[in-house]
């Protein structure tokens, strides 16, 4: 079973992975990464035709290149500057980056090895190779097609009908089941309702001319533990330095889980609290975590009603309601809604990531405020790492 171009354009990706990579381009270049890829799920096998199909698609994804259209899209985000859109003129995905392989039992391995600005590139598009690789030769694809439509309906009626009242942007091309529906669930949302404020999808956004969403994701902070000079427990710091030298406050949202919330609040200083709009929860209790947001606004003095908590940590739409609830009163609250929107299907979704693990040859991990969420190769480092963030924590509470 040979299956038609998966990704058909470089936009057909998150849009923090071109604010992360704009960074690294300015400040950052003589880092190189290596990403690995896990499947979450208990018993999911891949077939030796899967693997096939996926490598194939991934030499159709490294004959792509920008269009003029596309590059000219970047340059009208406030935040994307000229010297990185003509970077991405010369930039291609690089096969050689990429190995695929697959065990006897079916697990499939991918490992991306490579400099950080062009090996990062590579994370969303085989996620969504993987997934619709998997969906559309593991099942009965047009049946899974019209359950998902089914359950769009009835998201759609009650976002029309009063049941849910919050705002959000759709967060789901990373586990999407196809391209084409992906594609049809950001075009009914935005025609059908006044609930989707945009898509993390930049060829999407373009499309259908709406907002592209993002700021940066775990792999940003992370990198940070690879740069010898950077004690590890303040990376969050570094991070958010660069990340405002290079915005000037725009593009302003932060991430709080890569080392704990509770690190990030010792880095999250006035200057920071002023400086970015708000932060985006993606581990943890939500309720717990919102609440330790909103005391840790008024400590300084700001109106946490002034300041925006974003959810994105595996929502459905009852979840985001009950979420809007209890917060809306208290601080601006949006949600980033992603599987539950681009793969809600009869059949289970795959729980699939590629994490970054290693940065210029040192181990990286991501801690979070959920420890099985925790992904690292290197377990003596990640006990050093929890040792580290610990003392910190310990020492200036």
């Amino acid at each position: 079973m040979k299956l038609s171009p998966i990704v058909v354009s470089l936009l057909d990706t998150d849009l923090y992975k071109f604010n992360m990579d704009q960074v690294i381009f300015h400040k950052h270049t003589d880092l190189c990464g290596q990403y690995y890829f896990k499947c979450r799920n208990k018993g999911v096998t891949f077939t030796p035709e899967m693997a096939e199909e996926i490598e194939a698609q991934i030499d159709h994804l490294c004959s792509l290149r920008f269009t003029k259209e596309e590059l000219d899209y970047l340059r009208s985000i406030r935040f994307i500057k000229n010297d990185y859109v003509e970077f991405l003129r010369l930039y291609h995905p690089i096969r050689d980056y990429v190995n695929v392989s697959l065990s006897p039992e079916g697990e499939l391995s991918i490992v991306v090895d490579g400099p950080l600005f062009s090996a990062m590139q590579f994370e969303i598009f085989l996620l969504e190779i993987v997934n619709e690789v998997y969906f559309r030769m593991a099942y009965d694809y047009d049946a899974l097609l019209a359950s998902a439509r089914e359950r769009l309906d009835d998201k759609i009626r009650k976002l029309n009908d009063g049941t849910y009242t919050f705002n959000f942007a759709e967060f789901g091309c990373r586990r999407r089941l196809s391209r084409e529906w992906e594609d049809e669930v950001v075009r009914r949302l935005v025609t059908e309702t006044k609930s989707c404020v945009g898509t993390s999808n930049v060829y999407l956004a373009m499309k259908y001319n709406v907002t592209p969403i993002g700021t940066y994701a775990h792999e940003f902070v992370q990198m940070y533990q690879g740069i010898d000079s950077i004690p590890l427990a303040y990376t969050n710091h570094y991070a958010m330095k660069d990340w405002y030298d290079e915005y000037n406050g725009d593009n302003g949202t932060a991430l709080t889980d890569t080392i704990t919330t509770d690190l990030f609040l010792l880095d999250f200083t006035r200057s920071n609290v002023n400086n970015y709009n708000g932060v985006r929860h993606d581990s943890g209790d939500p309720y717990e975590w919102g609440e330790k947001i909103i005391a840790h606004y008024q400590k300084y003095g700001v109106d946490p009603r002034t300041k925006l908590l974003l959810f994105s940590d595996s929502l459905d739409f009852d979840r985001a309601q009950k979420l809007y609830d209890y917060f809306r009163e208290k601080a601006k609250v949006s949600f980033g809604i992603g599987t539950f929107v681009s793969n809600d299907t009869s059949a289970e979704a795959l729980n699939i990531v590629i994490k970054l693990q290693y940065v210029n040859g040192r181990p990286v991990a991501k801690l979070s405020d959920t420890p099985g969420k925790a992904m690292c190769r290197d377990e003596e480092y990640l006990e050093y790492l929890e040792r580290s963030v610990a003392f910190r924590i310990d020492r200036e509470k």
